[in-house]
C-alpha cells in the first residue's frame, strides 16, 4: 500500500527505471486492486506487448529501413578497421532475433548493439518486447 502524493507514481517509475538499468522499454502501470482503477489498462498493454512479439517483419523492409539507418550511423572504427554491414534478417524464433551480417563481427560492441535495438523498436513497433540481435559473419 503506497500513500498518494503529488510526484509519487514519478518517483516510483524513476525508481523501477533505475532498478531494471539495462532494460529501457519495458512498460510500468500503475493499478489499485483496492477501487480497481486501471485494471483493463494493464490487461490491454500486456496484449500489447504479446502482438508485437508476434510481428514478423518481411527481410525487404528490414534491409530497406534498417541499411539506411547503418550507413547513416556506422559502428565505430576499432584500430583501423571498419565494419561494413551487408544486410539483415529476423530469424524464424518465437521471440524477435535479428541477425545482421557484416564483415568484421567481432568489433561490434556492446553501445552500437543497443542503438541498432532501439532503432528496431522505434520502427517497427517492438515496445516492451524482449529483442536479441546478432552480429554474423556474411
Amino acid at each position: 500500500m503506497v500513500e498518494k502524493e503529488t510526484n509519487t507514481m514519478r518517483d516510483f517509475e524513476a525508481k523501477i527505471r533505475r532498478e531494471i538499468a539495462p532494460f529501457t522499454d519495458v512498460p510500468i502501470l500503475f493499478i489499485s486492486a483496492l477501487t480497481k482503477q486501471r485494471i483493463f489498462k494493464a490487461i490491454e498493454t500486456a496484449v500489447d506487448v504479446f502482438k508485437n512479439r508476434k510481428n514478423r517483419i518481411p527481410t525487404s523492409k528490414l534491409n530497406e529501413v534498417m541499411l539506411d539507418i547503418v550507413k547513416q550511423n556506422g559502428p565505430p572504427a576499432i584500430k583501423g578497421k571498419f565494419v561494413k554491414i551487408k544486410y539483415c534478417m529476423q530469424l524464424p524464433s518465437p521471440t524477435p532475433q535479428f541477425v545482421f551480417f557484416c564483415n568484421l563481427p567481432q568489433y561490434v560492441k556492446e553501445p552500437y548493439k543497443r542503438f541498432v535495438e532501439n532503432k528496431l523498436r522505434e520502427n517497427f513497433n517492438l515496445h516492451g518486447v524482449p529483442v536479441v540481435i546478432y552480429f554474423r559473419q556474411k
